[in-house]
């Protein structure tokens, strides 16, 4: 068969693989355009000078295709957070890996040679772009909570002038609403293991990110009810842009 022939038959598998994908949106910085890939459940990929970066990656086919990380974040030690299977899988050699300390324990010696651990309130600064480590857990506060506080990180990234907030796993707490001046927010609600719409939206109206994306937004009883979030932060204020973006494409 000519290469040629080949290569039309090739590009409708590639559409076929990768068509259940969210589209990619933009962000104006002062480093250039920042890429916004939605990937699944609390996962996504944030691209800016040919530097990429994997948030709580997940099931090493929703990589596919895709430019390995240079950094990886991740927030807390459940397996929708924590996969050491697609961390092996996605990573390269140089690839740098920010985590909580309970995630460092977990991982092998030999991914501990570009590690960077931070605790609640530490930042680091990797390839120009600044990554805060803040609080995330449950209300009310109890050592038998699933997340509790100082476990797990959300990260505040600072890339080229914008604020970047990862909710991970938490309620509206006090951490959350205090933020200022927040670009773009990804907000979970999904319950009992989080918050609900309601909170959520409050939380958002709280400390007012000028774009928020709904995210990890399934639960036990299925997927929360994110147009319900949309409408009631857009009544609250309509200055603040809710995306809303298919985080759980059909397989």
């Amino acid at each position: 068969m000519k290469p040629f022939l080949l290569t039309l038959l090739f590009i409708p598998i590639l559409h076929s693989a990768f068509a259940q994908r969210a589209l990619p949106d933009t962000l104006k910085t002062s480093l250039g355009p920042l890429t916004i890939q939605p990937i699944q459940h609390a996962s996504l990929i944030l691209t800016v000078q040919g530097i990429t970066i994997y948030a709580d990656p997940s099931n090493p086919d929703n990589y596919k295709g895709l430019v390995a990380p240079d950094i990886i974040l991740v927030t807390d030690i459940h397996g929708d957070h924590f996969d050491l299977k697609t961390i092996e899988a996605v990573k390269k050699s140089s690839t740098v890996l920010v985590v909580p300390p309970v995630v460092a324990d977990k991982l092998p010696d030999a991914d501990k040679a570009h590690l960077i651990v931070l605790k609640n309130g530490d930042h680091t600064t990797q390839s120009g772009i600044t990554i805060r480590a803040i609080p995330m857990y449950n209300l009310p506060e109890s050592p038998t909570a699933m997340h509790t506080k100082g476990r797990g990180n959300g990260y505040v990234l600072d890339i080229g002038g914008k604020l970047i907030y990862l909710s991970g796993d938490t309620q509206g707490i006090p951490e959350m609403r205090s933020l200022k001046n927040i670009d773009v927010a990804f907000i979970c609600m999904n319950l009992p293991y989080t918050m609900d719409v309601q909170e959520a939206a409050d939380a958002v109206l709280a400390f007012k990110p000028r774009i928020v994306y709904p995210y990890h937004y399934r639960g036990n009883n299925g997927l929360s009810d994110i147009h319900a979030f949309k409408t009631l932060v857009e009544a609250g204020d309509k200055n603040i842009e809710v995306r809303l973006r298919d985080w759980y494409p059909a397989k």
